[in-house]
């Protein structure tokens, strides 16, 4: 089925006109400010051009399959060369501004979504395994915030990490704020998520690596601590940190600052961090 694009012009087979918001087909995409898919069969929702092309590039680590997309009409002509390189078989849905509202529940300005699924990701000592000699990995324990974790994503991806390690308690980095916030990364920053923070650790140290505690309370101070090959940063969350059993048997740093504030925000920190070692470690260009 086809349908027409902004100017009245034949749009590619693969585009799928959808004029009834209670079309089952886009079904995925209904209220998602409300709702969102993270948690089933692995799916979720992604927002944007950026975000859409990271995940059209994923693709190819094998680790996200883009399933279908629902876009704005006026946004097609823009998307021309993506749709071009994308798989004819994924459905390409399209509708005008009022039917996309109607569908998501708010006004989309993007007028760009996709629903992608994330393929399984293996325990934390076999994602580890998988990672080079020198490695530099970001481990997150009790991270809340989807915009704190989209941050770190976007951090870890700037500065080169290998990847990034999520306990439990954490949020996913696949909710659709997440991933917005990451500018894409938490698609191309390779992640494994599930166990405990204890259990975490366990494997990083298994791995060799040396665990480093961003902390207020730290020892040392980031800019004075020499990296060996493999070091994992470990970020606690927002207002609490790091808990004592955790802090207990890393290495602590701390962030110089000015006195009057209890801390840095666990993104920024995170951030700062990772340049300082990534830095030390010559992996920045």
């Amino acid at each position: 089925m086809s349908g027409r694009d902004s100017e009245g012009e034949t749009a590619p087979a693969r585009l799928i006109r959808i004029d009834d918001p209670a079309d089952p087909r886009i079904a995925e995409f209904v209220s998602i400010r409300e709702r969102d898919l993270t948690g089933r069969d692995h799916r979720f929702i992604a927002e944007g051009t950026v975000v859409l092309n990271a995940l059209a590039n994923a693709g190819a680590s094998g680790r996200f399959v883009l399933e279908k997309l629902f876009l704005l009409e006026s946004r097609v002509a823009g998307l021309s060369e993506l749709l071009a390189r994308l798989d004819p078989a994924i459905p390409a849905y399209v509708a005008d501004r009022r039917v996309m509202d109607a569908v998501v529940g708010f006004a989309m300005h993007r007028g760009v979504l996709a629903l992608g699924r994330h393929a399984p990701a293996p325990d934390a000592d076999t994602f580890l395994a998988g990672l080079p000699q020198a490695a530099l990995v970001v481990a997150a324990v009790g991270l809340s915030n989807h915009d704190n974790m989209g941050s770190i994503f976007r951090n870890a991806g700037v500065f080169g990490a290998d990847g990034v390690l999520i306990d439990e308690t954490s949020c996913d980095p696949l909710y659709r704020k997440a991933i917005r916030v990451s500018v894409g990364a938490a698609l191309r920053v390779p992640f494994c998520r599930g166990g405990s923070a204890t259990q975490m650790l366990e494997a990083l140290e298994a791995r060799g690596f040396e665990l480093v505690g961003l902390s207020p309370r730290g020892e040392v101070a980031i800019e004075d601590h020499a990296p060996g090959r493999r070091v994992a940063l470990i970020a606690g969350a927002e207002g609490p940190g790091l808990p004592d059993a955790v802090l207990e048997r890393v290495r602590r740093v701390r962030i110089g600052q000015a006195p009057g504030l209890d801390s840095l925000n666990v993104a920024t920190a995170t951030g700062i961090a990772l340049w300082q070692v990534a830095l030390k470690m010559k992996r920045l260009s």
